[in-house]
């Protein structure tokens, strides 16, 4: 039992001892090193921690080096405030239809010969697009051709009759009914050949028929018949489809709350009208409003335009998805800024305006419009003003401002963050770096201010605090140089405390 017990007190005492040297290991370690000027490669945990010790043994002298770069000159973007005339457009999405468009049918029955134009052409109106056999057709033709001859040669005979029937009147050799009866029979041989006359009419508009031809200027689709097959008028699907596609139409729909500020526009004047490509920004095609329709559509509250556009690149196509936008007024002479200048906080809209002194002031401003570039300021902001654009996360009224000429710049001058995206400056004890000169055992001369007494602000560990008596001041706060640093060669810093920078207003 004894045994058993002084096993159980030598653990004890070997792992309390190992614990002491392992908390320890820094301290004896660090003299060690110093003692025999040996400079190894710490872990990157313990060389953190020395970092943070350097840091700290410097108290408030580094964390005022850190304050000291927020209040220095922030890197911004900045763009100047200009006149100019801005168009006002009135957007709206609709789709790409054909002016005109055909679906080519045929209108008497028979079968296809032949077939005169490709897929994908572009004809004109008259061109032969397919023939009907029409062997049938003539026939019909010759024969209403005869029977209006044979009828001409009745009238012609029944009108020599007429005249000797009058003559033998006159000589009281024939009687008036005569006469009277054969001029019924000429009347009604001409009336037969009249009729023939239509008929004959009728049989070469049947014959015509058989010759397709294009009625509009267009292109062709792709075809549904084929060289041999049987076509008749009830067809619903016809030979093949025209689109009239030079010029082209597009109709798009807007909010009805628009409508009373069109039909104002248009009646000064025909409107112009942008096609706009899939990005928003490349203008497809040019082109002019040519109707607004009739009436709203209660189940939307949108309203039909149509507009016609040359189509000469052949951009716009029938079917597709099209953006367009429509001109109804031009602003003359605005004071515009970009977009990304205006700021939107409680009050409403501000901007930041540089002074000639490098420092910013925040402004109201009060916004017409504004699109995705540029926003057109009605009161606040006067040509010539330049605005800060890029860089807010620092600016606050009357900070001063570095003007960057790229986003990279102004990028790359701007502080660390720390997790919790605050910016951190680079000898931030906080921070785990200490003096940011720091290397090893030599460190930068700095003179600082120490505060004496419990949580001076050296803070925990800094100058003249419970924990830093091995710091660089004494209790009664005196400045006093750090013996281990030398001679210092540093004039005085800035204060060791310095307000915090508010957040911009969004």
């Amino acid at each position: 039992m004894a045994r058993t017990f002084r096993v159980l007190i030598s653990v004890v005492v070997i792992g309390a001892v190992a614990y002491g040297a392992y908390a320890t290991r820094d301290r004896w370690l660090g003299g060690a090193e110093r003692l025999f000027g040996i400079q190894g490669t710490a872990a990157p945990g313990e060389q953190a921690q020395g970092e943070r010790r350097s840091g700290q043994r410097q108290g408030g002298g580094g964390r005022r080096g850190g304050l000291s770069q927020f209040s220095g000159p922030v890197p911004v973007l900045a763009a100047d405030a200009a006149t100019t005339d801005v168009p006002v457009y009135i957007d709206g999405v609709g789709s790409v239809k054909a002016l005109n468009t055909v679906t080519v049918r045929a209108q008497v029955n028979g079968k296809i010969v032949e077939i005169d134009f490709d897929e994908g052409q572009d004809i004109k109106k008259g061109d032969v697009i397919a023939r009907i056999d029409d062997a049938v057709y003539k026939a019909q033709l010759d024969q209403a051709i005869a029977k209006k001859a044979q009828d001409e040669a009745l009238l012609a005979g029944a009108q020599r009759d007429l005249a000797r029937y009058q003559l033998m009147v006159k000589s009281a050799s024939g009687t008036q009914q005569q006469v009277d009866t054969q001029l019924s029979l000429v009347a009604q041989y001409t009336a037969q050949v009249q009729v023939d006359q239509a008929t004959i009419e009728s049989a070469q508009a049947t014959l015509d028929y058989t010759t397709i031809k294009a009625p509009i200027d267009g292109r062709t689709g792709i075809r549904n018949v084929d060289i041999g097959n049987l076509v008749s008028s009830s067809d619903t699907t016809g030979i093949v489809t025209l689109s009239q596609i030079k010029p082209i139409s597009v109709l798009f729909s807007i909010p009805q709350q628009q409508l009373a500020r069109i039909n104002a526009a248009s009646a000064a004047g025909v409107l112009a009208v942008q096609a706009m490509g899939s990005d928003g920004q490349t203008v497809v095609d040019n082109g002019s409003l040519a109707v607004v329709d009739n009436q709203v559509d209660p189940t939307t509250g949108t309203v039909k335009l149509k507009a016609n556009f040359p189509n000469d690149k052949l951009a716009l196509w029938p079917g597709a998805f099209v953006n367009a936008r429509l001109l109804v007024e031009t602003l003359k002479g605005v004071t515009v800024i970009p977009t990304a200048a205006v700021q939107r906080g409680p009050n409403g809209t501000f901007v930041y305006i540089i002074k000639p002194d490098q420092s910013v002031s925040m402004k109201p401003v009060k916004v017409r419009q504004q699109d995705d570039s540029l926003a057109v300021i009605a009161d606040g902001v006067a040509a010539g003003d330049k605005v800060v654009t890029t860089g807010f996360a620092r600016l606050q009224d009357g900070s001063k401002v570095q003007i960057s000429t790229t986003p990279d710049q102004a990028a790359s001058n701007a502080p660390a963050a720390d997790d919790q995206g605050q910016p951190v400056a680079g000898n931030d004890p906080q921070n785990g770096q200490g003096n940011a000169n720091a290397t090893g055992g030599q460190q930068s001369h700095h003179r600082h201010n120490g505060q004496g007494g419990k949580g001076g602000q050296g803070g925990k560990g800094g100058s003249g605090g419970r924990d830093g008596k091995s710091g660089d001041s004494g209790r009664d706060g005196q400045n006093v140089a750090d013996p281990n640093q030398g001679t210092d060669s540093s004039g005085s810093s800035a204060p060791g405390a310095s307000p915090a920078t508010p957040a911009p207003q969004q």
